[in-house]
C-alpha cells in the first residue's frame, strides 16, 4: 500500500512539474529490492527524466517497465505519452488503445486519446472517444461540446445542432444575466444551424436569444449575411449601412451592401453615357482627395486598370488637373495639391509601362518636397518594375534613412535589398528592429518571419548558393510544422473557455495551412532546387560557387579565380564570426534549458547547407514539398508542371500522365505546359521497358487528348495557333530545338522577333529568351545572345540585364567605388 501511495505521490509531482521531487519518489520504490523491477514506477521515471531532456534514458526506463508489466495501463499510458512528447502521434494512438484494454473506463487516457485523434483528424475515432466520455461523465458541459464538434466536423449538422440544443436546455439562465459562455454556445450553435444550410432557423434562432448573446457585432454580421441568404435584400440594405456607418473601413459590409442592392448591368457597361457618368464621380472623388493629400488614391482606383476605357479617362482628368494647376496662382488650392497629383501621374505612368514618363513626374515632386518618404518609394517601385533592382534598392535605402525607426520602411527597404541579392545588407537593416545581443538571422527564425526567409531563399538561388537556399526553404518548413503542433493545447483550452466558433475555424485553417504563399514560395523554390541538383549534381564544394569559364579568356578566368579567392576568404570570416556568436547563443540555450523545468519535445536537427546540397536523393526530397501542393493547391497550374518535371526524371510515365491532364484543364496553352506536353510525347515514343497495359493506356490517352498528331506536328500547330505571342514563341523555339538540333537557327529567329505587334512583350519574357539564348537551349551562339541584349537594351533603357557588358564596373567607378578594381589589379600584379 505504501508503495502505491508512492506512486500516487510520483504521479502528483509530474503533474505539478515537480521532477526531482518525482524522482526522489521513484528511488524510495526502486531501491527495495523486491520493487527495483517495477515496471509503473520504471515507466514513471522515464516520463520525468524525459521531461528533464534526458531522452534516451527515458525510452529505456519505459520500455524496461512495459516488459516487465505488459498488462498495465500506467505503461502503456506512460509510453503514449513519451510519444506523444516526440509528436510520434500515430504510436501515441497505439499505445492508448493498449492501455484502454487494461482499464476501458479511464477517463484521462480516453482524454489525451481523444486528442490525439482531433488533431490527426481521426474524426470517426474521435466520434466515438467523445461518446464514451459523453456516458462516463453526462453532467459536464465539455462531454457534450466534444460530442457535437465531433459531429460538426464529420459535416452531420443537423445532428451537431440537436445535441447542442439537449446540452443548451440543461443551462440555466435567466435572460438579464450577461453569460459570455453562454452567449458563445448560443453563437456556435447559429454557425452550425448556418453550415446545415437553415438559413431560417438561423434567423428565427438570432431573433429569439438576440438579448442573451454579448458579442453584438457577431449578431448583426450574421443577420446580414441570413437576410443575404434569404434574399431579404432591403433589410439587409439597412443592416449593411449601420455596420457601414459602424466601421467604413471594413470592406466585407461594402461587398454585403453591394450584394444586396443588385446593382443593374448597365452600370459596368461601357457605353458613353455610363462613361460620362464614371468621368463625373471620378473627378468628384479625385479632386476631393488631392486637395486634402490622400496618398493611397492611386491603390484605391487600381482594380480599373483592367478597362482601358476608364484607364483613358483617368489619364485625360489628372493630367488635366497637372496642367491647370502648374499655371494656377490662386489662394483655393494648397501647394501640395500639385505634389500628390505628380505622384499619383508617376503611379500612373508606372502602371502602364511607360518608366520614363513615370521618373520625370517623381523626379519633379522629389526636387519640390524632398522630405517626403512616399516619394522615394514610388521611385524605388519604378525603378524595380523597370527591372532595374540595384537602383530601387538604393532609393529604398534613401526612404529609409530618412525614418529610421519607421519597422515598415525597414522592412521593405530589406526585402528590396534581398531581391538585389544584398544578402548583408539586408540582415543589418533588419537588425535594428531585431533583439538586441542575438543575430538578426536566428531572430527572425525564431519570430517565424517568413517574407524574410522566403525572399532569402530566392536570393540565395539566384546566387546558385543552393545550400543556403535550402537552409531558408527548410526552415519556413518547420514554421509550419510547428504551427500544425501549436493547435495541440487547443483542443482543451477551447472546450472549455466555450470559445467554439474560433475553434472550429482554427481547425479548419489548419487543415489547408500549407495554401499559404509562404509555403507555397519555399516549396516551389525548394522543389526547382532539387531539380536542378538532380540535374548537375554537385561533385565538391567549390562546384556551387563555380561559373560558366569554358569560354572565359585567360584574363578573364584569372579575374574570376582572384574573384572567387576573395569571396571565399570573406566567406570564412564570416563563417568563423557566425560560429562564435553561435556558441555563445548555445550557451545561453544551455542555462536557459536549466533553469526551465517545462516538458520539451525532441531536438531538431540542425539544418546545414553543406549537408542539404549533398543529399543523396534530390527527387524523393522535391516530392516531399510537391505533395502538400498537390492536396492543396490544385487551382495553380505551376504545381501541376513541377510534379511533372519531377516525375519526367523519375520516369514515372502514369503520373506524368496525371500532371498534364490537371495541367491542361487550367490552361491549356500554357507555354511550360507545352514544353512539357512535348517531351511527354516523345517520351512515351521512345521508351523502352514500358509495361505494355501501361503503353496502351498511354497511347489511348495521348490519341484522345492531340487526335494522331506526333511531338513534331503538334508543336507547329501550337506555333501556329500562337505566332503572334512572344511566351509561346519561346516554348515552340525551344521544343523544335528539342525534337532536332539542325532547327537552331530558326528556332533562335522566332524567340527573338521584338516587333511590336507581337503579343506579351514584357520585360519578364525577354528576360526568358536571353536566358535560354545564353544557356544553349537555343544553340550556343553568343553573338545572337548580344545583338538580342542591344535590342532589349533599347526597349528597356533601365533593366539592368540589358545593359552593355562593364555596365556595372563603370558605375562603381562613377561613384568612386573604385576599391574592387584596386584589388584585382594587385591581385593580377
Amino acid at each position: 500500500s505504501s508503495c502505491v501511495q508512492l506512486i500516487m505521490l510520483i504521479i502528483r509531482c509530474y503533474e505539478h512539474k515537480q521532477y526531482r521531487n518525482g524522482l526522489k519518489f521513484c528511488k524510495q520504490i526502486l531501491s527495495n529490492p523486491k520493487f527495483a523491477e517495477h515496471g509503473e514506477t520504471l515507466a514513471m521515471k522515464g516520463l520525468t527524466l524525459n521531461c528533464l531532456g534526458k531522452k534516451e534514458e527515458a525510452y529505456d526506463l519505459v520500455r524496461r517497465g512495459l516488459r516487465n508489466d505488459l498488462r498495465s495501463h500506467v505503461c502503456w499510458h506512460v509510453y503514449g505519452l513519451l510519444q506523444r512528447s516526440d509528436k510520434k502521434y500515430d504510436e501515441a494512438i497505439k499505445c492508448y488503445r493498449n492501455a484502454l484494454k487494461w482499464d476501458k473506463d479511464n477517463l484521462q487516457i480516453l482524454r489525451d486519446l481523444s486528442l490525439l485523434q482531433i488533431q490527426m483528424r481521426d474524426l470517426e475515432g474521435y466520434r466515438e472517444t467523445r461518446y464514451q466520455l459523453l456516458q462516463l461523465r453526462p453532467a459536464q458541459r465539455a462531454s457534450w461540446i466534444g460530442y457535437a464538434i465531433a459531429y460538426h466536423l464529420l459535416e452531420d449538422y443537423e445532428m451537431a445542432a440537436k445535441i447542442i440544443e439537449e446540452f443548451r436546455k440543461t443551462q440555466q439562465t435567466s435572460p438579464d444575466k450577461v453569460d459570455y459562455e453562454y452567449s458563445e454556445l448560443l453563437l456556435y450553435q447559429n454557425q452550425v444551424l448556418r453550415e446545415a444550410g437553415l438559413h431560417k432557423e438561423a434567423l428565427e434562432h438570432l431573433c429569439n436569444y438576440e438579448k442573451q448573446i454579448c458579442d453584438k457585432l457577431a449578431v448583426e454580421e450574421t443577420r446580414g449575411e441570413l437576410l443575404l441568404k434569404l434574399e431579404r435584400l432591403e433589410e439587409a440594405t439597412e443592416v449593411y449601412r449601420c455596420l457601414q456607418e459602424r466601421n467604413p473601413e471594413n470592406w466585407s459590409y461594402y461587398h454585403g451592401l453591394e450584394k444586396a442592392l443588385k446593382p443593374s448591368m448597365f452600370l459596368f457597361s461601357t457605353s458613353t453615357k455610363t462613361g460620362e457618368k464614371f468621368r463625373e464621380c471620378l473627378d468628384r472623388y479625385l479632386r476631393m482627395n488631392f486637395s486634402k493629400g490622400c496618398p493611397p488614391v492611386f491603390t484605391t482606383l487600381k482594380s480599373l486598370y483592367n478597362d482601358k476605357e476608364k484607364v483613358a479617362i483617368i489619364e485625360e482628368l489628372v493630367v488635366g488637373y497637372e496642367t491647370s494647376l502648374r499655371s494656377y496662382d490662386g489662394k483655393e488650392e494648397p501647394p501640395t495639391t500639385l505634389l500628390w497629383v505628380q505622384y499619383f501621374l508617376a503611379q500612373h505612368y508606372d502602371m502602364i509601362g511607360q518608366q520614363t514618363l513615370a521618373l520625370e513626374y517623381i523626379n519633379t515632386a522629389i526636387e519640390s518636397t524632398p522630405t517626403l518618404i512616399e516619394l522615394f518609394l514610388i521611385k524605388a517601385k519604378i525603378y524595380k518594375h523597370a527591372g532595374n533592382i540595384r537602383e530601387a534598392a538604393q532609393w529604398m535605402d534613401e526612404a529609409q534613412a530618412l525614418d529610421t525607426a519607421d519597422r515598415f520602411i525597414n522592412s521593405k527597404c530589406a526585402k528590396y535589398m534581398l531581391k538585389a541579392g544584398m544578402i548583408k545588407e539586408a540582415e543589418e537593416m533588419c537588425s535594428k528592429f531585431t533583439r538586441e545581443g542575438a543575430s538578426a538571422v536566428e531572430n527572425l527564425n525564431e519570430m517565424q518571419c517568413m517574407w524574410f526567409q522566403t525572399e532569402c531563399a530566392l536570393a540565395y538561388k539566384a546566387m546558385n548558393k543552393f545550400g543556403e537556399a535550402l537552409k531558408k526553404c527548410h526552415e519556413i518548413e518547420r514554421h509550419f510544422v510547428e504551427i500544425t503542433d501549436d493547435q495541440f493545447d487547443f483542443h482543451t483550452y477551447c472546450m472549455r473557455k466555450m470559445t467554439l466558433r474560433s475553434y472550429v475555424d482554427l481547425l479548419k485553417l489548419e487543415d489547408v495551412l500549407r495554401m499559404h504563399p509562404f509555403y507555397y514560395k519555399a516549396a516551389t523554390t525548394a522543389i526547382q532546387i532539387y531539380l536542378s541538383l538532380h540535374d548537375n549534381p554537385l561533385t565538391d564544394d567549390s562546384k556551387e560557387l563555380q561559373a560558366d569559364t569554358a569560354n572565359l579568356s585567360d584574363k578573364e578566368l584569372k579575374k574570376l579565380r582572384n574573384k572567387q579567392r576573395r569571396a571565399q576568404k570573406k566567406a570564412q570570416l564570416e563563417e568563423e564570426k557566425k560560429n562564435a556568436e553561435k556558441e555563445k547563443q548555445l550557451k545561453n540555450q544551455k542555462k536557459k534549458k536549466e533553469d526551465d523545468d517545462e516538458e520539451i519535445g525532441g531536438p531538431k536537427e540542425e539544418l546545414i547547407p553543406d549537408k542539404l546540397v549533398k543529399v543523396e536523393n534530390p527527387l524523393e526530397e522535391a516530392v516531399k514539398f510537391l505533395m502538400p501542393l498537390k492536396h492543396l493547391i490544385k487551382d495553380k497550374i505551376d504545381t501541376h508542371l513541377l510534379a511533372f518535371e519531377i516525375y519526367f526524371r523519375k520516369e514515372k510515365y502514369l503520373l506524368m500522365l496525371q500532371s498534364v491532364k490537371r495541367a491542361l484543364a487550367i490552361d491549356a496553352d500554357h507555354p511550360w505546359l507545352h514544353q512539357c506536353l512535348v517531351r511527354f510525347f516523345r517520351g512515351v515514343s521512345e521508351s523502352k521497358g514500358l509495361p505494355e497495359v501501361v503503353r496502351t493506356v498511354l497511347k489511348q490517352e495521348i490519341t484522345r487528348l492531340f487526335g494522331d498528331s506526333n511531338a513534331k506536328s503538334f508543336n507547329q500547330a501550337y506555333l501556329t495557333k500562337h505566332s503572334n505571342s512572344i511566351p509561346h514563341r519561346l516554348a515552340a523555339a525551344k521544343m523544335m530545338v528539342y525534337l532536332d538540333s539542325s532547327t537552331e537557327t530558326k528556332a533562335a529567329e522566332l524567340a527573338t522577333a521584338l516587333d511590336e505587334s507581337l503579343d506579351n512583350r514584357t520585360i519578364q519574357v525577354s528576360l526568358k529568351v536571353l536566358e535560354s539564348l545564353r544557356s544553349g537551349i537555343l544553340g550556343d551562339r553568343k553573338e545572337r545572345a548580344e545583338s538580342y541584349r542591344t535590342e532589349c537594351h533599347k526597349l528597356y533603357p533601365y533593366t539592368l540585364a540589358f545593359m552593355p557588358p562593364g555596365y556595372e564596373e563603370n558605375t562603381k567607378i562613377a561613384n568612386g567605388d573604385v576599391s574592387t578594381e584596386t584589388e584585382e589589379l594587385a591581385n593580377e600584379m
